[in-house]
């Protein structure tokens, strides 16, 4: 449970700003682009489920994370990935009410990938931050789908 406090925690700069709505609806706003998100409540949780959820945020930015570090990676090394593609299931459990497992399974493009490319790929989809920062407890499931060349 994050720790309350009436005073900013850090010195940095910020990164977002929470609204909340009512109706168990927030809008957020990233500070640098501007961007807003909504998120919404799901509806086996009391919600509309007219947006993502907060959960539903989690697990997303988990294969969002894993594509963006494949995608640094591959840049890096010259390896196309343009077209990659993530389907995502979160798995909620409780009480109490909380993420059990994130299914991430992400479809590479067909491409003539040597097992050197293939490797980094592999290899930079588990580095990624958000995993890394996830409760131990939370099983997570990535896995990668190589589409052959024809």
């Amino acid at each position: 449970m994050p720790h309350l406090t009436h005073m900013r925690s850090s010195s940095l700069p910020l990164t977002s700003i929470v609204h909340y709505q009512g109706q168990l609806r927030t809008q957020a706003e990233h500070l640098r682009s501007g961007n807003t998100l909504i998120t919404d409540a799901p509806v086996d949780n009391q919600g509309q489920g007219q947006a993502f959820s907060p959960t539903d945020l989690v697990a997303t930015a988990l294969a969002s994370c894993a594509m963006t570090i494949i995608g640094i990676a591959c840049a890096a090394r010259k390896i196309d990935v343009d077209g990659m593609r993530a389907e995502v299931v979160k798995h909620m459990d409780g009480p109490p009410r909380r993420i059990s497992g994130i299914d991430v399974d992400i479809h590479l493009p067909a491409k003539p990938y040597t097992t050197a490319q293939r490797n980094i790929i592999a290899q930079a989809a588990e580095s990624c931050p958000v995993a890394r920062s996830l409760h131990p407890e939370l099983q997570q499931r990535l896995r990668l789908h190589w589409t052959e060349a024809e």
